[in-house]
């Protein structure tokens, strides 16, 4: 076989590869099309939805017309005292949710990776929370801060320490205590994650620093955390996401009240809609606590990748 024969044998199997690569893409698009279907339908499509639906008038009713209104709705969203006072609220019980949190779930996360007895057991029980609905848990703790005959209040007059209160109808106690079953109830998945991270982590590395005489907080400080800050960035701006956009289990718990010191902006755009039928404003609030949010995460995240380049 001379050189040149081989060299257009050559060009013709590189010009049949490359022929062949379209058919290729196009059948990796076929594989992705049952996954990439449904995220169209029920996420980007409501979304798009939502976002057109903010700049109409559009109410309940078969018989009303919707009209656009270009954004009159945000205008009047920017003198709604209601809803910025829901949004500080929503802030509020985000920052206090999440970051109890986190510490809490880092210290059971450190307590479940050593190697303790019945650890498994101790794993099982520790994602019991995580398995049972939101609904679930806000009629549990419901019964938990009953005024009457919970077991909150009753543990307290056993103590001596007083006749006990209505937790969920106090304007003091009623945010602290759904704050308190937030904690409870998000706890676990962000355990879960800690752990893994931990589970990561080179052994090696706690090794060789306890031979060098680290003590069990610096370990911590110089091998474990720089090793579990991207899995903590992660979960922390996940789970404040998540906390912030909570409808199910505070509408169990209070419905918002007392006197909307509970009423978190899902649950005040839920009012508006479903309630009081005005979809078109409540799809601005929508858009509105997307677009705050979306630059607060920004410059949370920005802020953490910054601090983590610098150590």
């Amino acid at each position: 076989m001379t050189l040149a024969s081989a060299t257009r044998r050559s060009a013709k199997r590189a010009s049949g590869a490359g022929a062949e690569r379209p058919s290729a893409d196009h059948g990796a698009w076929f594989l992705v099309l049952p996954a990439l279907i449904p995220i169209l339908v029920l996420s980007v499509g409501p979304l798009l939805y939502g976002i057109a639906l903010a700049f109409t008038d559009s109410q309940s009713g078969r018989t009303r017309s919707t009209q656009w209104i270009g954004v009159l709705n945000f205008q009047d969203l920017l003198h709604d005292t209601l809803f910025w006072d829901s949004f500080r609220i929503g802030l509020l019980w985000a920052v206090g949710v999440t970051v109890p949190q986190f510490l809490l779930a880092l210290g059971l996360a450190l307590l479940l990776n050593e190697e303790l007895r019945l650890r498994w057991l101790a794993r099982a029980l520790a994602i019991v929370p995580w398995a049972m609905p939101e609904v679930v848990v806000g009629v549990m703790w419901r019964i938990v801060y009953n005024p009457d005959a919970g077991i909150l209040n009753e543990t307290l007059r056993d103590l001596g320490l007083g006749d006990g209160r209505d937790w969920l109808s106090g304007l003091a106690t009623a945010l602290p205590a759904v704050i308190v079953v937030g904690v409870w109830a998000g706890m676990p998945q962000t355990t879960v994650a800690l752990l893994a991270g931990l589970q990561n982590t080179p052994r090696e590395l706690h090794e060789a620093a306890a031979m060098d005489g680290a003590g069990a907080w610096r370990r911590l400080r110089t091998v474990t955390w720089p090793a579990l800050r991207p899995v903590a960035l992660a979960v922390t701006a996940l789970n404040f996401i998540w906390n912030f956009n909570s409808f199910a289990l505070v509408y169990v718990l209070t419905n918002g009240g007392p006197g909307g010191r509970t009423r978190l902006p899902m649950l005040f755009a839920y009012e508006e809609a479903f309630r009081y039928g005005q979809f078109g404003y409540a799809a601005a609030m929508g858009c509105v606590m997307v677009a705050l949010i979306s630059v607060l995460l920004a410059v949370f995240l920005v802020g953490r990748l910054r601090g983590g380049a610098d150590a």
